[in-house]
């Protein structure tokens, strides 16, 4: 009697579990259905990536990428720049939910915080010394400076930064589980939108006067 009126209990278990099993599989990109999807990036149409090549026009290299061979120029307001290694460059990545970039910094320069809304980040110091922090959505930050061969992990969706705290240069690569991961820098999103942001949002929002947004607006050309 017992095993009987158990059973309801034991499909609906199993039927739960049969639901979700296939919600890890949308943590990142969509596992291919094929060895791979060279992007054709002439194509006037993309729905979740690029559509495929045709076979007869691949060639060895697409699949390879010589983009991290030389520093960035860091020559900017912010001291960094970041190359990326994504489907946009690399186009054997398509649809194969995975991407790079290197980061290089200037002494003090700063990839100021930012935000991936398709990936989680992990990234490798290379050269120099680096403090790297995020924010969790409970407002907590998590930081610890770190040096040439230790490891980072950013999880999906949340604003972090990498600043150079060494005396010299650095640069450090990442990698994402998605082909094209995105970006949201905070700083540009907020004052160098086109149109822009209007300033009485802005004043509201960080609770000081035009003059300081108008400021702020003037150093990011907007």
């Amino acid at each position: 009697m017992a095993s009987s009126s158990s059973s309801p209990y034991h499909l609906l278990f199993s039927l739960t579990v049969l639901l979700l099993l296939p919600l890890s599989s949308l943590s990142a990109d969509p596992d291919p259905l094929q060895d791979f999807c060279v992007a054709d990036r002439n194509a006037t149409i993309s729905v979740n990536g690029f559509p495929c090549k045709p076979i007869s026009q691949v060639t060895s290299e697409d699949f390879f990428f010589s983009g991290f061979m030389k520093e960035g120029n860091t020559s900017n307001v912010f001291g960094a720049i970041v190359t990326p290694g994504n489907v946009l460059g690399f186009p054997g990545l398509n649809t194969l939910g995975i991407s790079m970039n290197r980061v290089d910094f200037a002494p003090g320069g700063i990839n100021p915080p930012h935000s991936h809304p398709r990936a989680t980040e992990s990234g490798v110091v290379i050269q120099g010394k680096l403090l790297v922090g995020f924010v969790t959505t409970n407002n907590v930050y998590y930081s610890k400076v770190l040096s040439a061969g230790q490891m980072f992990v950013v999880p999906r969706g949340l604003v972090h930064f990498q600043k150079n705290v060494g005396e010299g240069k650095a640069y450090a690569f990442t990698a994402f589980n998605s082909h094209l991961p995105g970006t949201v820098t905070v700083p540009t999103t907020m004052f160098a939108t086109t149109p822009s942001i209007p300033n009485e949002v802005l004043t509201q929002t960080f609770q000081v006067e035009e003059e300081v947004i108008n400021s702020i607006k003037s150093k990011f050309g907007a």
